[in-house]
């Protein structure tokens, strides 16, 4: 088929969304309440990854604070088998949910449709309390890092609806 031609596929089949491809992804749980041994939401994560054929090649579990969050980040955005990094809580409305913030300050520059279809989603299985979710997408070091909730179910519809198909594709569109 030549360029410009309509295709009779899909649309989003001119961009594929899985692939064969392995990524490495760095996993930040935030929380002021769990440990790395007590962190479901960071260990669904972890397994959803390695399920979906990724690798994870960075997990951490840091307080809710701006300080933290960064520090902790900084040096895997600069390893370069880190591919994409997930952070799971700190993105709610509370005074202590500082996940957002810290990306902020980061320099990179936020997607926008992430956080848009990730709420409608969540809004499918939780209805209007949706819309309190500061759930983001960054681009930070021509990298990827995506802002989850801390529940299991937000970790889980992410990853299963957004990431784990769309990741590759995003990845190599940065890489360019």
């Amino acid at each position: 088929m030549s360029e410009g031609t309509p295709s009779s596929k899909h649309p989003s089949d001119r961009h594929h969304l899985g692939g064969s491809r392995s990524l490495g992804f760095g996993v930040l749980s935030v929380s002021d309440t769990h440990t790395e041994e007590d962190d479901p939401s960071g260990q669904l994560a972890r397994r959803l990854l390695e399920g979906g054929s990724h690798k994870v090649r960075h997990y951490a579990l840091v307080a809710n604070s701006v300080a933290d969050v960064r520090e902790k980040l900084e040096p895997w955005l600069a390893d370069p088998v880190v591919e994409a990094v997930l952070t799971v809580g700190g993105t709610g409305v509370s005074s202590r949910d500082l996940t957002v913030n810290a990306l902020e300050t980061m320099g990179g520059r936020k997607l926008e449709g992430f956080g848009e279809i990730y709420r409608s989603l969540s809004f499918a299985e939780v209805g209007p309390l949706a819309m309190i979710s500061r759930a983001a997408l960054f681009v930070l070091h021509q990298k990827p890092v995506f802002a989850l909730p801390g529940s299991e179910r937000a970790v889980r519809t992410a990853l299963e609806k957004l990431i784990l198909p769309a990741s590759i594709h995003l990845v190599e569109e940065l890489e360019r």
